[in-house]
């Protein structure tokens, strides 16, 4: 079983910055992929930016440019560096985690950008 903790979440003014970490821990064999998603209200949950094993990257359309993944993976820990927030950006943001095969999510954290 694998737990993931999430945290960074919080209120900030469009324009500004935050720093989401999501850390897993349990019994972790092989860790495929790390990945941040986000549902904003009344919309679908959507990919952000992942980062696959090998250190391959992928980040959103909307927030390229403005949103970078990495990864420690001594920590197994996923980080989320997100600057030039809009308040588009407002959402939930998940954390997943592909480990052994299997597929874990996080309970999120709220991320809410004013204007």
């Amino acid at each position: 079983q694998v737990q993931l903790v999430e945290s960074g979440g919080g209120l900030v003014q469009a324009g500004g910055s935050l720093r989401l970490s999501c850390a897993a821990s349990g019994s972790i064999f092989s860790i495929n992929t790390m990945a941040w998603y986000r549902q904003a209200p009344g919309k679908q949950r959507e990919l952000v930016a992942s980062f696959i094993r090998g250190g391959y990257t992928t980040h959103a359309d909307s927030v390229k440019g403005r949103f970078t993944i990495s990864r420690d993976n001594a920590k197994n820990t996923v980080y989320l560096q997100m600057n030039s927030l809009k308040p588009e950006d407002t959402a939930v943001y998940y954390c997943k985690v592909i480990a052994d095969g299997m597929n874990y999510w996080g309970k999120g954290t709220l991320v809410t950008v004013s204007s």
